[in-house]
């Protein structure tokens, strides 16, 4: 299926990658060692792909044909969110990076944007 919006899909699968690798979540996020001049990453900018700027994680089911191409990838950011919701619902407002990946529940995020990765590519 052609998606509506190529671009915002491959941001939302941008975020995906970003949130299923710890190595590149210390690399980038925490240590802020960038694969190139003027480039910028951090785990809000990705909330905020996923949530804001496409939607795809306030209602997956709709998204599709839109940035999603199938019940399959919204079904995967639905298990996405499952984790990430009540992770971000929990933590206090100004937390760094290195503290929300250091969480014990941050590894089901790891492990459900991995899941939605392999599927959505």
């Amino acid at each position: 299926m052609v998606v509506q919006f190529p671009d915002m899909r491959r941001a939302v699968i941008e975020a995906l990658q970003a949130l299923s690798d710890p190595e590149y979540q210390r690399r980038v996020w925490v240590e802020r060692t960038y694969p190139q001049p003027g480039f910028y990453d951090d785990l809000t900018h990705n909330v905020n792909v996923l949530y804001d700027d496409t939607s795809v994680a306030e209602d997956p089911r709709a998204q599709i044909g839109v940035t999603l191409e199938s019940e399959a990838e919204a079904a995967a950011i639905e298990s996405l969110t499952a984790v990430l919701d009540p992770l971000l619902d929990s933590l206090p407002t100004k937390l760094e990076d290195a503290q929300v990946i250091s969480r014990p529940e941050w590894s089901a995020v790891v492990r459900a944007a991995q899941a939605a990765a392999g599927i959505i590519h």
